[in-house]
């Protein structure tokens, strides 16, 4: 069978599955068993299948997902995260769009304690946009912060996506965690200049900020209190991998202990939120791991019918430089990212992507950082952007889907922005890490 038949016959029956929404991890298993019987064997296929998913399920690489995930789990639902979002609020006064800014410098803070985007968002979602929408912001102004910096949380450590990615396409996860500090840094700067600029423009988007402002120690004190002993988290997890100390893994371990001990140390860590944190982490991790069980064995049904192989050979011969090769990848996952969720985007494209990467001797750290970004922009993508209904979730009945769209805009061209920086400028992205991590 012809190499290009064989990606056809893999990914139509993929793409027609997710259209009719079949779940992620069974529309892989559909097809895999489709790829087995004619590319693997019939039965012998459907065994190797299920040593496929036995072997990826037992990767100790993957240890840190489910891990990180706690982290944040436990932050938020203990209570944790509030306090620190509530003592940022005091700290930060007389300036425009104070409750924005707050949500992003709030959201940035969170996003280095948890490794879950959709959590970050919920909680943000949850605790300011009812006081912004009270106080008379713009609909826009007060839910598109919250949508933007949710996102953050895929690119700073602890990111569980990043873990993932790395471990599926070779990547160093230690360079990787560290990679997306600089960009993730660079867009919240971004997103409060667009919220400053916004209320000096259009002050009516921004009511006047009468609450009784805290002076003196009173307002630094919730700070230091509720905020910067939660660094001993950021220190557990980034100080361990860049000290050398500890493997991903070892690092993920060490920042849930930081985390159960932060909310110890607040009197907040009951049995009750205890449990409601292991199950949403079992919820969120038996999805991700189910799916990149059913992944393994479609990358290799992709390889044995000789689809991976001619796809490389053909761009190999098309004349494509590089650079524009990764530009190639880049709009396929910005176009995938309208349509279907992260994992599933990296699930489709890595198998494909990282070989014709190696072959053409692109940066696989660069090309790490564009995946994360990408799939962080695919959160704010219409129609189907996760973070999108999060927020119609979270937000009163009376904000549309189209108001959504519309707040999540501007932060979503902010984010193209940095996209087109890390682009052209692939140190933005790899300096950090070449630097840190031996």
């Amino acid at each position: 069978m012809a190499w290009h038949t064989a990606l056809l016959l893999m990914l139509l029956p993929l793409c027609g599955f997710l259209a009719l929404g079949l779940p992620v991890a069974f529309t892989f298993f559909a097809v895999n068993i489709i790829g087995a019987m004619v590319f693997l064997g019939g039965e012998a296929g459907l065994a190797q299948m299920v040593r496929n998913s036995v072997t990826a399920l037992t990767n100790y690489s993957l240890a840190p997902i489910p891990l990180f995930i706690l982290m944040g789990e436990i932050l938020l639902h203990s209570g944790v995260a509030f306090r620190a979002i509530d003592a940022i609020e005091k700290l930060i006064a007389k300036v425009p769009g104070r409750l924005p800014i707050v949500s992003v410098c709030g959201g940035t803070v969170f996003a280095a304690l948890s490794g879950s985007s959709l959590a970050n968002t919920a909680m943000l979602g949850s605790a300011l946009l009812p006081e912004m929408l009270k106080r008379g912001y713009d609909p826009r102004l007060a839910m598109g912060p919250i949508m933007a910096t949710g996102g953050i949380a895929m690119l700073i450590p602890p990111s569980a996506l990043a873990v993932l990615l790395g471990s599926l396409a070779g990547i160093s996860i230690s360079k990787l965690l560290i990679a997306g500090i600089v960009p993730a840094l660079i867009m919240a700067v971004l997103f409060i200049g667009y919220i400053l600029g916004a209320c000096l423009i259009h002050p009516e988007r921004s009511p006047r900020d009468d609450s009784p402002q805290v002076a003196g120690w009173a307002r630094y004190k919730p700070f230091v209190r509720d905020v910067l002993p939660l660094s001993i988290v950021f220190i557990a997890v980034v100080g361990s991998l860049v000290g050398g100390i500890a493997t991903p893994t070892e690092s993920a371990a060490l920042g849930c202990v930081a985390s159960a001990l932060a909310a110890i140390g607040y009197r907040s860590l009951t049995w009750k939120n205890l449990t409601i944190s292991l199950r949403e982490t079992a919820r969120v991790s038996v999805m991700t791991l189910f799916i990149i069980a059913a992944s393994v064995t479609f990358s290799q049904i992709l390889a044995f019918s000789g689809a991976t192989d001619g796809l490389v050979d053909l761009v190999a011969n098309s004349g494509l430089s590089a650079f524009g090769l990764v530009v190639g990848m880049v709009l396929i996952l910005l176009f995938l990212g309208c349509f279907v969720d992260q994992v599933s985007m990296l699930m489709i494209t890595i198998p494909l992507f990282i070989p014709l990467a190696q072959h053409a001797g692109i940066d696989l750290l660069w090309l790490g950082v564009l995946y994360l970004l990408t799939m962080e922009i695919g959160f704010l993508t219409p129609p189907f952007g996760l973070l999108l209904f999060v927020m119609k979730g979270v937000a009163p009945p009376q904000i549309t889907l189209g108001e959504v769209y519309r707040a999540a805009a501007p932060f979503l061209g902010l984010e193209l922005l940095v996209l087109a920086l890390l682009l052209v400028a692939p140190s933005v992205g790899t300096w950090l890490p070449n630097l840190l991590v031996k």
